[in-house]
């Protein structure tokens, strides 16, 4: 087995296990606890997750080619649909102990298994609340470096708009999982991801996008400069 740094994001991983295969991987800030099914590696005395990206729409657009991961350590996160905290536990461990993650989510079921994994990682706070309604949580989320956002929503695009003028810092960075069967279902991806753009670049940059297959069908990541 071997681990070497990504080449181009900070905080992300590459793990060679035996079988000569190369995956994503963040480096455990709470050895020895999974968060879902993945592999945990050890090497020169730290504790590697092996990134599934059937699992996780950020490491599918990293793997997809993704021209810029702007998560770093120390970073202040705002993650809109965070479900059971797979992906934001990876972004937990990129950001690392002097980094924030506030976990927005509205169903009580997914919180339950979100909030194990927040007891585990001290930088990681779990909110339940409905990321449609910025006021919900506007006391407890301080400005932030990055929002991330992955709610199946036919609003999603107004949504993510809504917080990126709320909390997100003048220069920040957000990306959006756009979900193409979320906001239409008769209607091509490709168009509804080409309509949902023109609506964001009215109000911010679009630095890149990515479609997310294989690993996720009917999806695009879209990164955006506030």
């Amino acid at each position: 087995m071997r681990v070497e740094k990504h080449e181009k994001f900070d905080g992300i991983y590459w793990v060679e296990l035996e079988e000569g295969k190369r995956n994503l991987a963040t480096r455990n800030i709470s050895p020895g606890n999974k968060v879902y099914d993945e592999r945990l590696v050890e090497s020169q005395g730290n504790e590697y997750r092996i990134w599934n990206p059937y699992r996780s729409k950020l490491a599918a657009a990293v793997l997809r080619g993704l021209k810029n991961m702007p998560i770093k350590p120390k970073d202040k996160v705002l993650y809109l649909g965070a479900a059971s905290g797979t992906t934001a536990s990876h972004i937990s461990d990129i950001v690392g102990s002097e980094g924030m993650v506030y976990c927005i989510e509205i169903s009580s079921r997914p919180l339950r298994d979100l909030l194990v994994t927040c007891e585990q990682r001290q930088n990681m706070a779990p909110i339940l609340a409905d990321a449609q309604n910025v006021e919900e949580y506007r006391a407890l989320v301080e400005q932030t470096d990055i929002i991330y956002q992955d709610v199946a929503h036919p609003e999603q695009t107004n949504i993510a708009l809504k917080n990126i003028e709320s909390f997100l810092r003048k220069g920040g960075d957000a990306l959006i999982a756009l979900k193409a069967r979320s906001i239409d279902v008769t209607k091509d991806p490709i168009e509804i991801f080409r309509a949902e753009m023109e609506k964001l670049e009215k109000k911010v940059e679009i630095v890149d996008s990515q479609l997310l297959d294989p690993y996720e069908e009917d999806h695009a990541m879209i990164l955006i400069k506030n």
